[in-house]
């Protein structure tokens, strides 16, 4: 008889020899469960259950054999007479929350927690799970009350520390997550999500180095677990130096991680068209090709900015949007757009990556399009499992390669992947003609101000980006640029700058490059239409490196500010050029340190052309392939097309 079996039949005799020992029928069905024995483990915790109905660790225990038998539903109905019978037991409405959670219904979920939150006000687990799903469902400040309150409770619990400081960096309060995770990493070094959630808020004060040290030791601690090297894809592309060779690897380190499971070859991909329709372009027809579109953020953010557009302009016999996402909520202009042009919205909440995978296959998309890459909101799993014939990447996190073998093709265009530069990517390139993305301006946008040197007889320069992407060496050579136009300033502006101490650690860091205080500005958070009006304060933009602007140089253009530009290797690192060669602006790009000192240096000294440019700047991005979205429409279809026959005919 070998251990388990030992165990197995000492837990029997216990429950036999003492059936009313609520402990003996716990361990059982622990011995159980971990044996696979799911019914008979089922049945073990009941009874345990039954002799202590408040006890929350069995309640939970029951669930977790629920959801690996796949018998949730059949459980929520068993949880709900439970908790109909005896309305304040704390462990049924708990229970019942978390398989509420796991079927993907958040908002009853939320109802459950807060049941049992306010039967136990002293109980820590209902708190920490109430703000889990607050999170979740982007009731960011509910989250963080609850998680303090849990923490309050059980100040070393270290998952709930994690969970506040992952609240923390989600409201951009990346020192204050910082500083718990810095506590936290201070009793035990082992945690690898401690140290993954401490190297992403290091990296977002600015501190890359660090943050790539902290990913590459969990990585050390963990070789074989996704999540340290989905940390250092996100980490590498805002160090300074790291070569697209040290990225790719990076990427292909992470995907070979990713699990997998047999999935259909389509090697059949030249049968007939489907039953989902055929339009006649000409004389030919043409197959109507599903689109999945892949993301947690169809909405106001980066990704909903820069493809919503494209994506109208799509036409809606040849190709049927699905969305693949999260409800945005709200009232929110730019989910509001996914919305009406989605055949089919599919919530990605509640979905296994290994469902989710399954669910766009028998829906039949086509093509999958994802918007998430690497990041927070990552579904990159259910790439991997095969979610369509067809896979490509655009957008979202999409700072290099992601390194993926299913992952069959990168949208990119001549400034942003030129040829000599496929070798650092895994999938195929997409080369669009014009630029890579399609910017939808804010309708709320303020009209555009005259040139601010006219009246402060100085130049301002401008950098409204994210603290992450300004390293060290960036502002050295800003540094060096002040100090070659001893009266210009400097006006800096992200999220990062409301806390003070951040403030005070990059003010001196300009200190120990000799530029006076006083010459810097350093501006916190705002709301978008306050951001899009501060440009009126900016007459040239400074783009960092190596990880350059996206969504911020369009911002900055349509407000009238040219942006200087250092075009590196890696695709993060040539965001801003596109954008600026797209915009008619190529001759403010540089290719070395050097050249971007210089040209900063040029440009402010020619104020009537800076006055000039700034004036006619929004009609001149208005008229440019940068917001041209029919013209876009019309590259993005040539080339899905394009995609589609390769992978046809391969």
């Amino acid at each position: 008889m070998n251990a388990i079996a030992m165990s197995r039949h000492g837990a029997l005799r216990r429950c036999g020899v003492a059936p009313a020992d609520p402990a003996a029928w716990n361990r059982l069905g622990r011995i159980l469960l971990a044996s696979e024995e799911l019914c008979l483990a089922g049945a073990a915790f009941a009874e345990a259950s039954a002799l202590v109905p408040q006890a929350l660790d069995i309640a939970l225990l029951a669930v977790e054999v629920a959801t690996t038998a796949g018998t949730l539903p059949d459980t929520l109905v068993r949880l709900a007479d439970r908790c109909a019978a005896d309305p304040f037991n704390v462990a049924a409405h708990t229970a019942r929350g978390v398989v509420l959670q796991r079927l993907g219904r958040h908002d009853e979920a939320l109802d459950a927690f807060e049941v049992a939150s306010a039967l136990a006000p002293d109980a820590p687990l209902p708190a920490r799970l109430l703000g889990g799903v607050m999170a979740r469902s982007n009731r960011l400040r509910e989250a963080e009350a609850a998680l303090r309150h849990a923490h309050g409770l059980e100040p070393d619990n270290a998952d709930i520390a994690n969970d506040l400081a992952t609240v923390l960096m989600r409201m951009h309060r990346h020192a204050e997550a910082r500083a718990i995770l810095l506590r936290l990493l201070e009793r035990s070094r082992e945690s690898v999500t401690v140290l993954c959630n401490l190297a992403t808020a290091t990296t977002c004060v600015g501190l890359q180095e660090e943050a790539v040290a902290l990913a590459e030791e969990a990585i050390r601690l963990d070789p074989d677990a996704v999540l340290p090297w989905r940390t250092l894809c996100s980490s590498l592309p805002y160090l300074d130096g790291a070569s697209g060779e040290r990225l790719l690897a990076a990427a292909r380190g992470c995907a070979e991680r990713l699990p997998r499971a047999l999935h259909p070859s389509w090697s059949g991909l030249t049968r007939p068209p489907r039953a989902n329709g055929m339009k006649v372009v000409g004389s030919s027809p043409t197959m109507t090709l599903k689109i999945g579109l892949l993301s947690g953020s169809l909405r106001s953010h980066p990704v909903g900015w820069l493809t919503v557009a494209g994506f109208e302009a799509l036409d809606p016999d040849e190709f049927r949007l699905i969305c693949f996402g999260r409800d945005a909520g709200g009232g929110d202009p730019i989910a509001a757009r996914f919305r009406a042009i989605a055949r089919q919205w599919i919530d990605t909440d509640g979905l296994s990556d290994a469902a989710l995978a399954a669910r766009a296959r028998e829906i039949g998309v086509d093509i999958l399009i994802d918007l998430g890459g690497y990041g927070d909101s990552s579904r990159m799993l259910a790439c991997a499992y095969r979610m369509a014939p067809v896979q490509i990447k655009w957008v979202g996190m999409q700072n290099h390669s992601t390194g993926l073998a299913e992952m069959d093709f990168f949208i990119g265009d001549r400034w942003e992947t030129p040829p000599e530069f496929a070798h650092l990517y895994s999938e195929r390139l997409l080369c669009l003609p014009d630029g890579y993305v399609c910017y939808s301006p804010p309708p709320y946008a303020p009209d555009v101000a005259p040139l601010p040197a006219l009246s402060n007889g100085f130049i301002t320069f401008g950098c409204f980006n994210n603290l992450a992407k300004i390293t060290l060496r960036v502002i050295q050579v800003w540094a060096d640029i002040l100090h070659r136009i001893p009266d210009a300033r400097l006006v800096l502006k992200t999220h990062q700058f409301s806390d003070a101490d951040t403030a005070a650690r990059v003010r001196g860091r300009f200190a120990a490059a000799g530029i006076d205080p006083e010459r810097i500005a350093l501006r916190g958070s705002s709301r978008h239409r306050d951001f899009m009006a501060e440009y009126n304060d900016i007459d040239i933009a400074l783009d960092p490196f190596p990880y350059s602007s996206g969504l911020t140089t369009c911002e900055a253009l349509w407000m009238g500010v040219p942006t200087v530009v250092y075009a590196g290797e890696i695709f993060a690192a040539r965001h801003s050029l596109s954008h600026m060669c797209n915009a008619g602006l190529a001759d403010w790009v540089a290719y070395d340190t050097e050249t971007y000192t210089a040209l900063a240096v040029a440009k402010a000294s020619g104020m009537a052309a800076l006055a000039a440019l700034r004036a006619r700047l929004r009609a001149q991005v208005k008229a440019s392939p940068l917001t041209d979205a029919p013209r876009f429409g019309t590259n993005l279809a040539a080339a899905l097309r394009f995609a589609w026959k390769a992978c046809i005919s391969a």
